[in-house]
């Protein structure tokens, strides 16, 4: 049923628990996890012009990827992870798109409606032009 399933997390407990249904959801259908980060640093202002930023970017990259990897890693999850550059919800999208996955899950902040309004849902605008089922967990 579900045999290529994309988790995109970004280290938050939504993503955890995303991470968790994921993974119940591999099991269950014997399919296999792209654990995919979007690495946006057009946000990151502090560590751009300083020579250690790569090490520092590397550091906070593998932070934010080591609980969702953990959890995986314990279920015996087969799982690959992938690094995209650039804003999440564009690149979530065309990377999905581009690779015919059969599944994308992905954890919602819980904006409030005035804050979706202003800031955009990243959970949203996947739902809105994947071309497969997204699964957004709470």
């Amino acid at each position: 049923m579900y045999k290529r399933i994309l988790l995109a997390v970004d280290g938050s407990e939504n993503s955890l628990r995303a991470a968790r249904q994921a993974s119940w959801i591999a099991k269950a259908s014997a399919g296999a996890i792209e654990l995919v980060y979007v690495a946006d640093f057009s946000r990151s202002k502090n560590t751009l012009a300083q020579p250690e930023g790569d090490n520092q970017r590397d550091h906070q990259l593998q932070q934010r990827l080591l609980p969702a990897e953990t959890l995986l890693n314990g279920d015996g999850v087969q799982h690959e992870v992938t690094i995209l550059r650039g804003e999440p919800g564009p690149s979530i999208i065309s990377y999905a798109n581009a690779n015919a996955f059969d599944l994308i899950v992905i954890g919602s902040r819980g904006l409030n409606q005035l804050q979706e309004m202003m800031l955009g849902s990243v959970s949203h605008k996947v739902m809105k032009r994947a071309h497969c089922p997204v699964l957004v967990v709470k």
